[in-house]
């Protein structure tokens, strides 16, 4: 028979179990409660930390019950982190009490991006977030970027860095601060201070910064990480248990350009191989150890090398690009990765993206006369004559700048693996707004340039700089087809791409100008320190060598070395870096239309084309061509040498003399339009 237990004692146990406190909050266990990645995730069903176990202390410390008041972490490119670290905060945050928190994303557009695909999936599909704050409302713009609780008792608030306003007259104990590296000074301050005053008045608010980093000197994710206990995950070697943790240094010295696909590293203490197919099991063994115990804050580094949807051949295959090897036995997988790049891979993507490593850009380039003698004392099988052409696959284009007096043109052909060659350095002594200079320009788009073979080929396109006389640029390029003749501007940005088109013009009048596929903003100093690295590689067949043409005279080499990268900090403590002239009285013009012509050669496809592309180019390029009558074109306009032009007066009243004022018949002076 049964017994009743007794009222007292059953009220009693009730109410002890309503007294008894909350567990702690653990991000780690509220992520396997509730989160399922769905089939668009490479590793759909629900969260298993032992996929992921250097998550759980960067949970823990992450916690609104740790002491932590602020958190760093810094890692690679497409390895989980918002969906791992920043969503999984806010949902576990928000769910253990009432809350208002911040998420501060690069700019309006990444920061809509993210309430729209990042937020409002995971809040619609984990049930614990869609109870706290609803299935969303609508396209309204205010409740995307402001989103209340249901109960009203806390909110979260996504903000754009790039505007003050956003980031003012709000206080949150929950600050997340998302690809913080990318973040630019506005002239209201620097951003990154003003998210971090918005937890001030909270004593147990909580900083976070998660960012891929940038360039070495001016990153904030680095810096931020530089001043804390810097923790880097150690795993046990199989062979002999040391623990020691994956570096690239080690990954590096393993990598043999045959035998990709055998990515691996070793044992420090035994020398013991460590393969991938072991990375599962020494992982689940690690553990976070701290590099710099007096550092102010908890701060991660994570790379691609422990993501368990990465296998290490594809960081050997990324690397292999990079250098220029053939890639040999892949497995389809890594093949099918490969095939989704858009654009091939620069040292820099590589170094931030796949390693989660600030780059050391090139902050100057070569001394002038040793780049000049390496130029001119190369043998004669690597240098070609002013004006003439490879016999080989490239894109020729020309960069050109415009100055009050003249206008300057470089140009240059580019090949495969980044490699370039100068061909020729033009001055016209003429405005670009003068109808002397559309005549010359034109003659220049429309000419035939030989190769060594005798083979005509045509500019494949032309870039002019319009920061200067811009009605006047535009009234020259508005006369070709955009695929033939671009518009650039050097950007002031530091971060973002080395080429974007611009989203729009302003004519005198206030209008917008249709810039439709001609105009790009330039990201001038990434490409400057690319330049500058690959300026100083003295093999001809390295990846991104620069080669010249005989007689390119001293002053070129001076105005391509004109520039040196300097770090200053400004008033609000932040360090940035800006090119200077090496000295006042140096002109630059040879830097800036290289960097024009580099623009119009990566709109032509330089940076993306594959190695079947670039083979059928050489085919059609290095052909000899049949006998043919010669046309117009095959004359050359006279015209001062580059050197002569610094200094010299315009002179418009000299004799012409019919087809002597623009086409000679002297083909083997230099000191002429074309040769």
């Amino acid at each position: 028979m049964g017994f009743l237990s007794p009222a007292r004692a059953v009220v009693a146990r009730g109410a002890a179990r309503a007294m008894l406190p909350p567990p702690p909050p653990d991000i780690t266990r509220w992520c396997e409660e509730n989160i399922v990645f769905d089939e668009r995730s490479p590793l759909p069903g629900p969260f298993r930390i032992d996929r992921f176990p250097f998550l759980r202390e960067i949970h823990d410390v992450l916690s609104p019950e740790h002491p932590a008041r602020e958190v760093t972490v810094r890692g690679s490119a497409q390895i989980g982190k918002t969906v791992s670290l920043v969503l999984p905060t806010l949902g576990a945050w928000h769910a253990n009490g009432p809350l208002d928190s911040l998420v501060v994303q690069m700019s309006y557009a990444i920061a809509k991006d993210f309430v729209l695909t990042k937020w409002g999936p995971f809040r619609r599909q984990t049930a614990a977030v869609r109870a706290i704050f609803g299935t969303g409302s609508g396209d309204n713009v205010d409740s995307l970027f402001n989103q209340e609780t249901v109960n009203r008792d806390g909110s979260l608030k996504v903000a754009s860095a790039g505007s003050p306003s956003d980031l003012t007259g709000t206080t949150r104990r929950l600050v997340m601060m998302d690809d913080l590296a990318k973040w630019d000074m506005t002239d209201k301050g620097d951003p990154e201070e003003l998210a971090a005053s918005r937890a001030e008045s909270f004593e147990d608010g909580k900083i976070v910064r998660i960012s891929t980093p940038l360039v070495a000197g001016t990153c904030r994710i680095t810096r931020a990480f530089a001043r804390s206990d810097q923790r880097y995950f150690h795993v046990p070697c199989p062979h002999c248990g040391n623990m020691a943790p994956l570096t690239w240094e080690n990954l590096k010295k393993n990598i043999e350009p045959e035998r990709l696909h055998a990515a691996c590293f070793t044992c420090d203490a035994c020398g013991g191989v460590i393969r991938h197919s072991e990375k599962e099991k020494i992982v689940g063994l690690g553990k976070w150890v701290a590099s710099n115990p007096k550092g102010d804050h908890p701060g991660f580094h994570l790379w691609r090398a422990y993501a368990p949807q990465r296998d290490w051949a594809s960081i050997a295959v990324r690397y292999a690009r990079i250098m220029g090897w053939t890639t040999l036995s892949l497995t389809s997988e890594t093949e099918a990765e490969i095939a989704k790049t858009v654009e091939a891979e620069t040292e820099q993507v590589f170094w931030n993206d796949f390693l989660g490593l600030p780059y050391e850009q090139a902050s100057k380039g070569p001394d002038w006369e040793k780049l000049r003698d390496r130029a001119e004392n190369a043998a004669e099988a690597d240098t070609l004559p002013r004006g003439v052409l490879p016999a080989t696959g490239f894109i020729l284009t020309a960069g050109v700048d415009c100055q009050l007096d003249r206008t300057e043109v470089q140009v240059v052909v580019f090949e495969r693996d980044y490699r370039r060659r100068v061909i020729d350095y033009i001055v016209i002594p003429h405005h670009i707004g003068e109808q002397e200079c559309h005549d010359a320009l034109d003659a220049l788009l429309k000419s035939g340039w030989r190769t060594v073979n005798g083979l005509r080929v045509q500019m494949d396109m032309m870039a002019i700089d319009a920061g200067a006389y811009t009605e006047s640029v535009w009234a020259f390029a508005k006369r070709h087809p955009w695929n033939r003749v671009i518009i650039v501007k050097g950007g002031s940005s530091q971060t973002g791409p080395v080429m974007a088109p611009m989203q729009f013009d302003r004519r005198p009048d206030g209008k917008a100008r249709k810039v439709q596929k001609r105009g790009f903003i330039l990201n001038v100093s990434q490409m400057k320190a690319d330049f500058y690295a690959w300026l100083a590689k003295d093999d001809p067949v390295s990846r991104g060598f620069v080669g010249f043409a005989r007689a390119m005279g001293d002053e070129y080499y001076r105005m391509v070395t004109s520039e040196v990268r300097v770090l200053k900090r400004s008033r609000a403590g932040v360090t940035t870096s800006q090119w200077e002239k090496v000295e006042p009285t140096r002109r630059n013009e040879g830097l800036d239309t290289m960097l024009y012509a580099e623009a119009a050669a990566r709109r032509k496809g330089w940076a993306a084309m594959t190695d079947l592309q670039w083979t059928a180019l050489a085919d059609e390029r290095s052909a000899v061509p049949k006998d043919s009558q010669p046309d117009l074109f095959d004359a050359t306009v006279a015209i001062a040498p580059a050197e002569a032009q610094q200094g010299r007066e315009k002179t418009r009243d000299e004799p012409k003399t019919g087809r002597e004022s623009w086409f000679g018949s002297d083909r083997g002076k230099r000191g002429r339009w074309f040769s």
